[in-house]
């Protein structure tokens, strides 16, 4: 062994992992590097930019709900293959390819929780699993908690991330928007408040029932909204759209939302919301 050999070190130092994802990402709002913790730290909200990327649903409802306080409901709801449907595939192996990457049986989580101390019904539609698509599962599951909403009297409210009406149930699926639309009629004639948060994107069939019949409509920053996308409503109109027009912005100009609220703010002005909607429980 000579005086200056020089042995391996014994600590591997992995500059990228094996998928070749460095943790750097490019932000969408205005392209500056991130770094992923960077990113987790705020609340998937650009640091630079403050572009807001989608949330999980445990991130959502971690976001919303009071620590501890949130507990899931209607679950026996299982989502089924009523029309044998078949598009480039069957919506059974849809089903299932859905449910193992997200761990979830269907779109929608409902449940009740606590929120600044204030008992509340809280709802949210998973993007993730096919797209937060509206089936029967989800307007079954909405109406149940909207019924317990009411029996409760308890304010409600429902986090929207959806590309609309789950064509593979199709006339099932389209049900749900009369259905959960009667089931607010009624909360709203008990003077029930109903608060409904707009993510990005919210169109199609959610968009045209339970997502924008809230008492109060909140959006995050530059959310798409809209039924139709804009792409479509090109082709149809044979005309462009102006700039940014199905943006919650845009909508907020228009009168279509109450507020836009930034995601770290959103806990904040909600508790504040339910403060002036909701008359003072006993014991908080």
């Amino acid at each position: 062994m000579g005086l200056f050999t020089r042995n391996k070190p014994k600590i591997k130092v992995q500059s990228t992992k094996k998928d070749g994802f460095s943790g750097w990402i490019k932000c969408s709002g205005c392209t500056e590097l991130i770094h992923a913790t960077e990113l987790s730290k705020h609340l998937n909200c650009c640091p630079k930019c403050d572009y807001h990327y989608r949330l999980t649903l445990s991130q959502r409802i971690e976001l919303l709900a009071d620590e501890g306080t949130f507990g899931e409901l209607f679950t026996e709801i299982k989502p089924v293959d009523s029309l044998d449907f078949v598009d480039t595939e069957p919506y059974k192996t849809r089903l299932i390819a859905a449910q193992k990457k997200t761990g979830r049986d269907d779109s929608i989580c409902v449940g009740t929780c606590r929120i600044g101390g204030i008992d509340a019904a809280l709802a949210v539609l998973d993007f993730s699993f096919m797209g937060g698509s509206m089936g029967s599962v989800v307007g079954e599951r909405l109406t149940l908690l909207i019924e317990h909403a009411l029996k409760k009297r308890c304010p409600l409210l429902i986090v929207s991330a959806s590309g609309g009406a789950r064509m593979q149930e199709s006339i099932l699926s389209l049900m749900q928007m009369a259905k959960t639309s009667a089931a607010l009629a009624k909360l709203h004639e008990e003077g029930i408040p109903y608060l409904s948060i707009l993510t990005n994107p919210t169109t199609g069939g959610v968009t045209a029932s339970f997502a924008t019949l809230g008492d109060v409509i909140l959006a995050e920053p530059d959310a798409l909204i809209a039924f139709a996308g804009p792409r479509v409503v090109e082709q149809t109109i044979g005309q462009k759209l102006p700039p940014r027009a199905q943006k919650s912005e845009f909508l907020l100009e228009k009168g279509m939302l109450d507020l836009i609220v930034k995601r770290a703010d959103l806990k904040a002005k909600i508790i504040q919301l339910l403060g002036f909607l909701v008359p003072r429980q006993s014991g908080h």
